[in-house]
């Protein structure tokens, strides 16, 4: 695809913009490290909630719900959408709780909860752990899947100045001056500069796919010609099969069907919504999305902002990406690499104007950075907040380890710059990641609300979820009950035997260890003001603390706001897709569980106790 001069000068604008902003908030990012990594905590719900949006909202992340569709239709989005639950969780039973803590990352919440060796030992290990492996994984698939990005647009990409003549190799570049110029804004300006930013990219990037998936939809003769030849599809898919599997446009699972049998459809509901730890949804809350909790104003808005994310994440953005991808089949239907026919769209003048190809260059750069900034900051603020400082420089002042944290980010890019050299998978990383979080997830969620919970409880769920994972994996369902990687059954079975595994393990060490120490205990329950139902001794010693007993109100606003965004999410699907009536029944439906929440939390108020301190931890 051949780019014109203003097709540059927009692509070259917006590189200049995120500069500008990076220049701007330079001065107000590096005064303290609590501006550098929470923003001073004076950040309102909407830039806070755009931003997860935004993180969120990867380069490859239409791609990968176009192969989603492609080989299971619209219902196969529930393998994400379930994670609605756990976010719902977050926002009415965690997000405020976060606030409160006063900490600058999660991980600096060990110190706080539990105490000793074993604590200082969970802090440094997770902070290193999540900060240099798992972040430069994540980083990785991320530059991976800008690399084919740029390969489709691109088919013959060289760098003639640079003798680089392989497309992948000149891909591989670009990339890389692209995360050289997201980690010079990051070390610039903080996590200001990385909000802010997200903010624009995202009303960039949400804009352009609702425009490609407008003159998609057109370029096939509108809406009821793409249901038409949506359902010859069905028809010859069915026909080579020889089986029916129901409709690509249907938004729920054939439970009959090879992909998603009925087991696969119950662990996705029941279970690993709560029980699988995986970045950008932990059980409980976690990684960025804690951060943007963090850097809220107050408990109100860090409800408002998980609630905002939560709403946007799931019920505004999967249509464009979804009508596009449906698209993409009618179009190329014998396109192996399903994936690849979301980029076709825009790349193929019969459907997308060639005067908006820049903006919608720019716009996947916007995808991209936005994702790649955030894991920069947040691994950063690992590295430093909790390993650097904790361990090993202690009573420096805040210039230091602002420029610690800027060192560690541009570390954490050449780190990401060899991992993705050597990642040849996006999708077995994800298994990696995926396999080493089942099971720990309880874990998450009880610290907060049992006293007994010890350190010991952390370690033992993240070694047992570790070890029988890879057992299963690698042993078991690979010699002794083979299950082929692709098999849904595989996956239901290791996800409910790690589960099973990993909680009585760390039951028993639990059980077997001795609780944490009282001072801290009560310290942490005075600070953060937990519901006093399962911490016993210490509620009654802590009389001093008058906690809400809220637990079925935060549940039955947790059950409104899963109605809310599920039927939001349907309501204009069905409408979308002609089916107007039963779209608004949906929507008020939504409205209503909308007014809900509303009511409730204007009734019993949105915080429990004042203002959190300015740091926390050690």
């Amino acid at each position: 695809m051949q780019l014109t001069m203003l097709d540059w000068a927009v692509i070259a604008a917006y590189f200049v913009f995120n500069f500008l902003i990076g220049l701007y908030y330079r001065k107000r990012a590096t005064g303290s490290t609590i501006e550098y990594f929470v923003g001073g905590r004076k950040v309102g719900w909407w830039l806070a909630g755009t931003s997860m949006v935004a993180t969120t909202f990867a380069a490859d992340t239409p791609l990968a719900v176009t192969g989603i569709v492609a080989a299971n239709g619209i219902a196969g989005n529930w393998m994400w959408w379930n994670m609605l639950l756990s976010a719902m969780l977050t926002v009415f039973f965690f997000a405020r709780l976060w606030r409160r803590s006063g900490v600058i990352t999660d991980v600096e919440f060990t110190e706080i909860r539990y105490s000793g060796k074993a604590a200082a030992f969970l802090r440094g290990f997770r902070a290193l752990y999540l900060g240099l492996p798992v972040n430069c994984i994540i980083l990785g698939w991320v530059n991976l899947a800008m690399v084919k990005i740029l390969m489709i647009i691109f088919p013959d990409l060289s760098i003639p100045l640079l003798g680089i003549k392989d497309p992948k190799l000149a891909a591989l570049a670009i990339v890389f001056a692209m995360m050289f110029i997201t980690a010079f804004i990051s070390t610039l300006s903080g996590l200001w500069g990385v909000l802010v930013t997200d903010m624009y990219q995202f009303f960039l990037k949400m804009g352009m796919v609702i425009v490609l998936a407008w003159y998609a939809v057109k370029s096939v003769g509108g809406m009821d010609a793409l249901i038409e030849k949506i359902h010859v599809l069905d028809a010859a898919k069915a026909a080579s099969s020889g089986s029916g599997q129901g409709t690509l446009l249907s938004f729920t699972p054939d439970l009959n069907s090879v992909w998603m049998p009925m087991i696969s459809f119950f662990v996705f509901l029941a279970v690993t919504w709560w029980a699988t730890w995986y970045p950008g949804a932990e059980p409980g809350g976690g990684g960025y999305v804690v951060q943007r909790i963090l850097c809220a104003k107050d408990e109100k808005n860090s409800l408002l902002a998980t609630l905002w994310f939560s709403i946007a994440h799931y019920a505004v953005r999967p249509w464009p990406w979804i009508i596009t991808a449906l698209v993409s089949l009618v179009l190329y239907p014998d396109l192996k690499d399903k994936e690849a026919g979301f980029v076709k769209t825009f790349v193929d003048p019969n459907v997308f104007p060639v005067v908006l190809r820049g903006v919608m260059i720019a716009a996947f750069a916007a995808a991209y950075m936005s994702t790649i900034a955030t894991q920069l900051n947040w691994g950063a603020s690992y590295l430093v907040n909790d390993f650097y400082k904790r361990f090993l420089v202690k009573g420096r002042d805040d210039k230091h380890y602002v420029r610690t944290g800027q060192a560690a980010t541009v570390l954490l890019m050449l780190l990401s710059v060899i991992v993705t050299y050597y990642q040849d998978s996006i999708a077995d990383a994800w298994k990696f990641l995926m396999a080493v979080g089942a099971g720990t997830g309880s874990v998450f969620i009880l610290r907060w609300f049992w006293w007994r919970i010890n350190a010991w409880s952390e370690v033992a769920a993240m070694a047992a979820s570790f070890i029988v994972s890879m057992f299963l994996e690698l042993y078991l369902f690979k010699y002794v009950y083979v299950f082929s990687k692709d098999d849904p059954h595989r996956f239901a079975y290791t996800v409910l035997i790690t589960v099973a595994c990993s909680t009585v393990v760390w039951l028993l060490a639990t059980l077997l260890t001795a609780p944490e120490n009282k001072q801290t205990l009560l310290a942490f329950y005075r600070r953060v003001a937990p519901s006093p139902m399962l911490w016993g001794p210490i509620a009654r010693e802590a009389s001093d603390v008058k906690p809400r007993r809220d637990g079925m109100n935060n549940f039955f606003d947790w059950l409104a706001g899963c109605v809310m965004i599920y039927m939001a999410l349907f309501g204009v699907g069905k409408i979308i897709f002609g089916e107007t009536p039963l779209g608004i029944v949906f929507l008020i439906i939504s409205a209503a569980a909308a007014l809900f929440i509303y009511w409730d939390l204007n009734r019993r108020g949105w915080s429990v106790i004042g203002d959190v301190p300015e740091s926390g931890g050690k």
